[in-house]
């Protein structure tokens, strides 16, 4: 029997095409049930506080720079969702005098228009939004050489070789609705994948690229960044792919409710939790890497939902 059609968009794969044993299972889960899913490579963790959530986001930062040596740089991949733990990085550098000359941050993504990335002028550019909230708050006697800043870009070549000779000790991310990070998206319904997505090994080979977004997505983007306004987000980014991801010493997902529901947290930590990946929701993908870890803002998750039919 073949997959079911997406009700979110019937020409692209997502999660509403999973198994419905799968989807009845996740929707069942309570929050002690997610903690429980915990195994050798995959931690879950919860907070109690959003200051407690972010101020540990914002530690992970610190502890990749802090390792960071002449012979041995190292650095961290961080996202624009959520973007909370940014101000909170640039005063701990201040703060404790933490010189980053031999640190490195890679961006995840960035917007694709017109044939290029979106420039930092644009709105809604997550290198603007990285600069504005963490870097150019960062005292200029502590600042990281513009060299060690990795925004990727239309010609991917220069960011997909900034991880060469180069420790990235930690990825950090957040969930998005159609359950991605960055934006590893499903693909569209068509060709070799008409009836099946790619296979998990399949899609693990994808480097950082030009990605066409999910409707959800754009959809998304819209509600968290653009006002509501659909037609100003862009419906194509360049993304960090899982080559590079499984570069990441450390995966670290961030969830405080705000750009996913309770019941996408439960499915993905439900699917990593029992090594069940599937291309159709991308984040269980991470159910291969050997270190993962999914932060819950505990008041995010709620109670345990009803059975689905």
């Amino acid at each position: 029997m073949g997959r079911k059609t997406s009700i979110l968009a019937p020409q692209w794969w997502d999660y509403t095409t999973l198994d419905d044993e799968i989807l009845n299972d996740a929707a069942r889960l309570t929050a002690e049930d997610m903690a429980a899913m915990s195994r050798e490579g995959f931690k879950v963790v919860f907070y109690d506080t959003l200051e407690d959530f972010y101020l540990a986001e914002a530690l992970e930062y610190i502890t990749a720079w802090r390792q960071a040596t002449p012979d041995s740089p190292a650095g961290i991949c961080g996202p624009i969702g959520p973007t909370e733990q940014l101000p909170l990085v640039a005063r701990l550098v201040n703060e404790l005098r933490i010189d980053l000359r031999n640190a490195h941050f890679w961006g995840m993504d960035e917007w694709y228009l017109n044939g290029r990335e979106a420039p930092q002028t644009h709105p809604l550019s997550f290198a603007r939004a990285d600069r504005e909230l963490c870097f150019d708050r960062i005292r200029m006697d502590l600042r990281m050489p513009e060299k060690n800043i990795h925004f990727p870009k239309a010609d991917v070549s220069p960011y997909i070789e900034s991880w060469n000779g180069v420790r990235c000790v930690v990825m950090q991310g957040g969930q998005g609705d159609i359950k991605h990070w960055a934006f590893n998206d499903p693909v569209r319904r068509e060709g070799k994948y008409k009836d099946q997505p790619p296979t998990p090994q399949e899609y693990r080979k994808l480097t950082t690229r030009v990605v066409d977004l999910h409707p959800v997505t754009v959809l998304q983007n819209a509600r968290t960044s653009g006002g509501g306004v659909v037609t100003g987000v862009p419906t194509q980014a360049v993304s960090v792919g899982p080559v590079e991801t499984w570069k990441a010493e450390k995966v670290s997902i961030w969830q405080a409710g705000t750009h996913d529901n309770p019941f996408g947290m439960r499915l993905t930590t439900l699917m990593i939790g029992k090594k069940v990946p599937d291309s159709a929701a991308p984040m269980s993908l991470l159910a291969d890497h050997p270190n993962v870890q999914f932060n819950f803002y505990r008041p995010a998750i709620g109670t345990c939902q009803a059975e689905m039919h």
